[in-house]
């Protein structure tokens, strides 16, 4: 286990944001579910603007219907993966010293989370949000958009965060630059 530093508050911060992500993805299918009965409308379908609609899609794969699993034992393959993933994600959020890495991961972990919930309540998550009308043809929902922003600013960390900030997490083979500031060639 990590030793104490002042990372930790980040971890926190990172578990935060994970909570909000999953009650605001679980309160938008409520609402969709519950309140708007979308669903059970024409079509499941209720036209908004020009540009984005509410469109009542179960999805049984993963993020934007990536990896259909029909059956019980592919939705049992997608909940024990997005399990990992979490659990891999919140030992990385343990470790984390800096601020965007650590709402990146809270992000992901938190719409990982909220689409677990409907995996194990339904057996397929609800999918809602539908920009189909400017050509984008996936329809998704909260967690699947936290996701998302999730990996692109764990892409902005890695990539643009300056890089004599960066510290190693996991020692390299015969002892490498583990515990203290590397360059990007010792990572």
């Amino acid at each position: 286990m990590a030793e104490p530093t002042a990372a930790r508050p980040l971890w926190s911060f990172g578990l935060t944001i994970s909570a909000l992500i999953i009650i605001l993805d679980q309160l938008s299918k409520y609402w969709v579910l519950d309140i708007l009965k979308l669903r059970d409308r024409p079509l499941g379908h209720i036209e908004l603007s020009n540009v984005f609609d509410l469109t009542f899609v179960w999805n049984t794969g993963v993020s934007f219907g990536l990896f259909s699993a029909d059956n019980l034992l592919g939705r049992l393959f997608l909940s024990a993966f997005a399990l990992l993933v979490m659990v891999v994600m919140v030992v990385w959020l343990w470790r984390v010293e800096r601020r965007l890495m650590a709402i990146s991961l809270g992000l992901i972990i938190g719409g990982a989370a909220g689409n677990l919930i409907d995996r194990l309540r339904f057996g397929k998550v609800v999918d809602f949000l539908d920009f189909s009308d400017i050509h984008f043809i996936w329809v998704f929902n909260v967690a699947d958009t936290a996701i998302t922003i999730g990996v692109l600013l764990m892409l902005a960390d890695a990539f643009w965060v300056d890089q004599s900030t960066k510290r190693c997490m996991m020692p390299l083979a015969g002892g490498g630059c583990a515990g203290k500031t590397c360059t990007i060639q010792e990572i």
